[in-house]
């Protein structure tokens, strides 16, 4: 059989539909793809995919042997970190999708930790709120608020105490005056995020004696991009409802003003995900450790997760 990065790009390129897709994320070029993949059609002895103009599909000996290929290359990858683990060595690459505003404002600097105590690792880091497809597209795991819709998804607690705050800018308040129950964000420019085509414009609370209040906002300004939103924020354009790990540091410095303190935000657990519980090496697992303990102390901060007084927001 060819080389093991032959198998590779033949799983990636049937996990991404397109040949030219598993060049650039495999770091190669499309000429060098295509002759990789003609030499293990050679050595199988029959097509691996059937092509056109527009797309490219595995062929029935295709859908076989990729079975195949992937054990094989789980199977290696495991022999690998086995052996690395057994002399302390976390090598080889990490690709890590992340929220936007989370990875450039918290995460970054964490990170610059995790590679110096492991400075043999490779780090890939996409900052997107668009969710990743992680059964075909090149991504270990991701960093994700809320339960993962797919129940097949392996998804492992990083900030499970995690929620929403409702806040604002002192300048904002000052414009508009305070806010003495949610009921009044219909009044108010409520800044939204999107995710695709949902905008999250229908915003949740929980007060003293667990009542609920549930409130449609409007605002003049709406981002698929969380950091553009609590810059927004920032600006005192509105009032916004966003993750407390994306807002501690801002209502520590007083640029953010949390508002309704006796009301409390939606739930918004943090989630390390994967598609396969297999994939879960040493550095994941490192990786979640780290995680879990910067956030930890982020929400404490806040008075939020176990053993902190409440402190509202």
């Amino acid at each position: 059989m060819k080389s093991v990065p032959d198998l590779r790009l033949f799983v990636q390129t049937a996990r991404a539909g397109s040949l030219s897709a598993a060049a650039r994320q495999l770091d190669t070029t499309a000429a060098a793809a295509s002759a990789a993949l003609k030499r293990l059609e050679q050595a199988v002895g029959a097509p691996l995919f059937v092509r056109s103009t527009r797309s490219l599909r595995l062929t029935r000996e295709g859908e076989a042997f990729l079975v195949h290929c992937e054990q094989a290359l789980q199977a290696l990858d495991d022999g690998l970190e086995a052996v690395a683990g057994g002399r302390g060595v976390v090598r080889g690459t990490l690709v890590l999708s992340a929220p936007s505003d989370f990875a450039r404002h918290l995460l970054l600097d964490w990170l610059e930790d995790f590679q110096a105590r492991f400075p043999e690792l490779r780090l890939r880091l996409c900052a997107t709120d668009r969710r990743s497809d992680l059964y075909r597209e090149p991504v270990d795991v991701a960093l994700r608020y809320g339960a993962p819709a797919d129940s097949s998804m392996v998804a492992l607690p990083v900030a499970p105490a995690n929620r929403r705050i409702l806040c604002a800018s002192p300048a904002y308040i000052a414009r508009t005056g305070p806010l003495r129950h949610p009921s009044e964000l219909a009044g108010r420019n409520c800044l939204c995020f999107m995710l695709g085509d949902d905008v999250h414009d229908r915003w949740r609370f929980t007060g003293p004696g667990d009542d609920e209040c549930r409130v449609e906002v409007r605002g003049d300004r709406v981002s698929d991009d969380g950091d553009i939103v609590r810059r927004w924020a920032l600006a005192g354009h509105g009032i916004i409802h966003k993750s407390a790990l994306d807002v501690v540091d801002d209502l520590q410095a007083g640029r953010l003003v949390a508002l309704c303190p006796d009301w409390r935000g939606e739930p918004t657990p943090l989630h390390l995900v994967c598609a396969d519980r297999r994939r879960l090496g040493t550095a994941i697992r490192e990786l979640r450790t780290l995680l879990e303990a910067r956030c930890g102390e982020r929400l404490a901060a806040l008075g939020i997760g176990p053993g902190a007084a409440a402190t509202g927001g």
